[in-house]
């Protein structure tokens, strides 16, 4: 629950078992628990949450209601997105989409988040490339993360893979740690698998153009920061993944 509500959201009963700490529970399981929690947890509006998210269950409700037929506007764009950017960017693994888009309560105002593992020293090149990025991972730093904690589990778990499922699933079995939090990651599978007809040699993109894409790539953080000053909820969401993806976080504030 904590995890969720982080996050901002809650999820149905049925929904929430699937999703539990250690595997999935069943929906008798998962009421049992909230009867027997003493008021820390209740069914509000068709969702699980505890008493300081009650005030917010019905909005959250109504906008998860809505994401099927937002996501749908979307979704088929974002493949195409994913296919260009693979085929134009042969140093990128594996795409995951993430987000509001994967988890769900999705709506036209959102960004589309991607997260990415691309070769050794090309991390400020594909964020670049591409600036809808919530993660971006180095092979190496994969083999193992740093990271394996439920935080980091839950992330990859809420995630939808696209591209590079099957590199994932190594980036698994050398992390133990992420599915012994959430075994439900050994299922790990796309339901639609993004493969470009053809790639670009990776020769054209050597690792000495990362410096310079990092000075480029940090202008283009800081501008980005500068337009949402106005906006509170979009600088609490970026630094609230900013500080849930320490320390894979590319830029400082500073």
């Amino acid at each position: 629950m904590v995890l969720l509500e982080n996050r901002g959201y809650a999820l149905p009963a049925a929904r929430l078992g699937k999703l539990c700490v250690g595997g999935p529970i069943s929906l008798l399981e998962v009421r049992f628990a909230v009867a027997a929690s003493a008021g820390e947890l209740r069914e509000e509006a068709g969702l699980v949450v505890s008493p300081g998210l009650v005030p917010s269950a019905a909005r959250i409700s109504r906008r998860a209601a809505r994401h099927a037929e937002a996501a749908a506007a979307y979704l088929p764009e974002t493949y195409r997105f994913v296919r260009r950017l693979v085929a134009l960017c042969p140093y990128v693994l594996s795409v995951c989409i993430a987000g509001s888009l994967a988890s769900g309560g999705f709506r036209e105002t959102d960004d589309v988040d991607l997260n990415l593992v691309v070769e050794d020293g090309r991390r400020h090149l594909a964020y670049v490339a591409v600036n809808v990025l919530n993660l971006v991972l180095e092979r190496s730093q994969c083999f193992p993360l740093v990271r394996q904690d439920e935080a980091m589990a839950f992330e990859l778990l809420q995630s939808v893979p696209v591209f590079g499922t099957g590199f994932l699933r190594q980036v698994l079995a050398a992390n133990p740690g992420l599915s012994s939090a959430f075994p439900q990651l050994l299922d790990l599978a796309a339901p639609v698998e993004v493969l470009p007809r053809r790639r670009l040699p990776t020769a054209l993109f050597p690792a000495a153009l990362d410096r310079p894409a990092r000075v480029l790539g940090r202008c283009a953080w800081r501008y980005m920061q500068w337009t949402r000053r106005r906006s509170p909820e979009a600088l609490a969401r970026v630094a609230f993944v900013r500080e849930t993806m320490r320390p894979y976080t590319l830029f400082e504030r500073s």
